[in-house]
């Protein structure tokens, strides 16, 4: 009979791992029932498995075929395959309980803390990494490397070329850089001075009255 305890720990660590971990971090909704569909799922399999006897062969070919399960109606980034793989592990070792019985919920916090460490947003702070198609063909990667860096206000870290179109004139590049950081208030209000001239004062006009004063001094004479 499978240990409830476990089965406990097991939805506990993921919705720790979904909305504490991957929701605050990357915000993707729709993701939160196919992890957690998926883990529960596996959980019920491989707990009704370890009630009955099945061989080695079995179990891997069970952790096989749902390891391949991908979502072919949207596009899922690396991230999320490895986070489809964390709620699978979650399920499987959990529903397998595995002896001693500390071990799978040694394990299952194992994977949570790894995945909270490593998937730490300040971690990759400023590094970017994007497709772009550049409207010229460059014969050199240096002259390439300096016009994406003007077009991203970045240094790049790595340029991989995907496909030149001498046709069209286009280049695409799977770009990875670093951005960075933005001037202060202060700094752009220091370059505004020293970009804009101060204007010169306009020159005062004479004074019209003491003109005046003088040709009444001449006629009084």
């Amino acid at each position: 009979m499978p240990d409830l305890l476990i089965l406990l720990i097991d939805l506990v660590a993921i919705n720790v791992l979904v909305f504490g971990v991957y929701y605050r971090r990357h915000y993707r909704r729709d993701m939160l029932l196919a992890f957690i569909g998926l883990n529960v799922g596996v959980l019920a399999v491989s707990a009704v498995l370890s009630g009955v006897t099945v061989g080695v062969g079995v179990g891997l070919g069970l952790f096989g075929v749902l390891s391949i399960v991908r979502l072919r109606s949207s596009e899922i980034s690396q991230q999320e395959v490895a986070y489809f793989f964390a709620s699978l592990a979650l399920g499987l070792i959990c529903g397998l309980q595995p002896d001693p019985r500390w071990l799978a919920p040694a394990l299952c916090a194992l994977i949570v803390v790894t995945f909270a460490i490593v998937d730490y947003p300040r971690l990759h702070t400023g590094y970017r990494q994007q497709l772009v198609t550049v409207d010229a063909v460059y014969s050199t990667e240096e002259a390439l490397i300096e016009r994406l860096e003007e077009l991203l206000t970045a240094k790049v870290q790595r340029v991989v070329v995907n496909h030149t179109d001498l046709v069209r004139d286009m280049t695409l590049v799977d770009v990875r850089y670093r951005t960075l950081p933005k001037p202060t208030a202060g700094a752009e209000r220091s370059e505004l001075r020293t970009a804009v001239p101060t204007m010169p004062s306009p020159p005062t006009a004479p004074a019209r009255h003491d003109d005046r004063r003088v040709s009444l001094a001449a006629l009084d004479g």
